[in-house]
């Protein structure tokens, strides 16, 4: 696998490296061993997987509020999506900065989102489907995230948008967000 460092520090774009032969090819999507080396989180909790129906569906921002932050690997195994990860660490010189890059059936490479990044995509094209990887449990009183439209943000979706969920919609700007930080477990 290469390992491939992007613009925000710890967001990291893995691609494939197949070795081919007549049937098709081989290709290792996950090693623990090289992730330690990097120093990457090795230990996965759960593993889901998204089907969207339609070209331009948004799924995102979100992220697990502290203190049950999550890493996730994503990756796209049908369709093409643009995903997003977004620096929300406010002590962090790339906070509210962002990084996109195109995961695709295709091009099968990865991304890995650590703790203290929202993360959201955009589908680019019908029937996509996405599977993730996730480092802790899902805590469902701590689920939270931001508007993907917001302006601080300055994300450029590259399709106008034609699904998203209600929840999705209606979540809070970065502003609105920011008094509400932590989750503490009842």
């Amino acid at each position: 696998m290469k390992y491939v460092e992007t613009s925000l520090p710890g967001v990291i774009a893995i691609e494939i490296e197949p070795v081919r032969d007549s049937r098709g090819f081989f290709a290792r999507t996950w090693c623990e061993k090289e992730f330690a080396e990097r120093g990457l989180q090795t230990e996965l909790s759960q593993a889901g997987i998204a089907f969207n129906r339609l070209r331009g569906t948004i799924r995102g921002l979100h992220f697990q509020r502290a203190p049950f932050e999550e890493v996730k690997i994503v990756r796209c195994t049908a369709g093409a999506i643009l995903d997003v990860a977004v620096d929300i660490r406010p002590e962090s010189p790339t906070y509210l900065q962002h990084v996109a890059v195109e995961l695709s059936a295709g091009n099968r490479s990865s991304l890995y989102i650590p703790e203290g990044f929202a993360h959201g995509y955009q589908t680019l094209e019908d029937a996509t489907e996405v599977t993730y990887w996730i480092s802790q449990p899902y805590a469902p009183e701590c689920a939270a995230g931001i508007r993907w439209n917001d302006a601080a943000l300055g994300v450029r979706w590259p399709l106008e948008t034609t699904e998203i969920s209600e929840r999705d919609r209606n979540l809070p700007t970065v502003e609105e967000y920011a008094a509400n930080v932590r989750c503490d477990r009842a």
